[in-house]
């Protein structure tokens, strides 16, 4: 087991890697270390080629409630290293806690419990997938501090939400259970047994082939919103590429990846 900046913890058996938040005395909050930590547990895992299904959870009661507002405002200098960033296309610290799942070639699960808030449906709407037990609350909570949400979360609700929907949510800041969450397209399924139901979906991956499974990944998540000519294009590009290297593992999908490299 690794663990990064005391507080965030990478175990990786049987082709799982389970990352967990693991600042539940403060209920998983965001500041400034554990933004950093998330980041160094992408590389990690970007690292292990022998990854095939990542599980991404929160230590006790809550997934996460969000930024710790206390601790980034007493750093003055916590907001400028979260939000500076070399080009303006470029994921900043504050996005690639959730834009590094996206990129990840390997599907990404999130098992929700508790409050889901604020910078931590953020982080979850980076995972592929969004498992939620049935007591959890989750909110787009930005705006009640008067800010917007900008963690790169808007690149998931765009593709999983109406435009008008998604904008409710974030203006008014509502707090919403999973039975809602669900009924919006935000999570992908309400699990009374969670962890069972992690576990389970994790497996049923490790059961396909990676190299097809980050090929789908990929093609799903560039071309989703696309031309019909691109997806078209790419699906033909991939599935022989896949073909190709067939029993290459996952290292195929990496460099099949270069034109939306994982940059953590």
């Amino acid at each position: 087991m690794k663990v990064f900046r005391e507080r965030v913890q990478l175990d990786t058996q049987n082709g799982v890697a389970r990352v967990q938040l693991v600042r539940a005395d403060k209920h998983n909050a965001l500041d400034l270390e554990m933004f950093r930590a998330i980041v160094d547990a992408q590389k990690a895992v970007a690292r292990e080629n022998s990854v095939r299904v990542v599980i991404l959870s929160g230590e006790g009661m809550d997934f996460c409630t969000g930024l710790d507002i206390k601790s980034m405002f007493k750093n003055k200098q916590a907001m400028v290293k979260l939000l500076w960033k070399w080009w303006p296309g470029n994921p900043n610290l504050a996005q690639q806690v959730s834009v590094g799942w996206r990129r990840m070639p390997v599907p990404v699960i999130a098992a929700i419990q508790g409050r889901c808030w604020g910078g931590g449906l953020q982080i979850a709407l980076g995972a592929d997938f969004r498992l939620v037990h049935p007591e959890a609350s989750l909110s787009i909570m930005e705006g009640k501090w008067g800010l917007i949400p900008d963690m790169g979360g808007t690149l998931a609700l765009r593709d999983i939400m109406p435009r008008d929907q998604a904008m409710k949510l974030a203006m008014t800041a509502e707090i919403f259970d999973a039975n809602k969450a669900l009924s919006l397209g935000v999570v992908t399924a309400v699990c009374k047994n969670l962890e069972t139901a992690c576990n389970d979906w994790a497996a049923a991956l490790c059961e396909r082939s990676p190299d097809a499974l980050a090929a789908i990944k990929r093609l799903y998540r560039i071309t989703w919103n696309g031309t019909e000519g691109s997806a078209l294009a790419r699906e033909t590009a991939y599935q022989v590429r896949v073909l190709a290297g067939a029993n290459q593992g996952i290292a195929v999908q990496r460099q099949m990846g270069k034109d939306i490299p994982f940059r953590p």
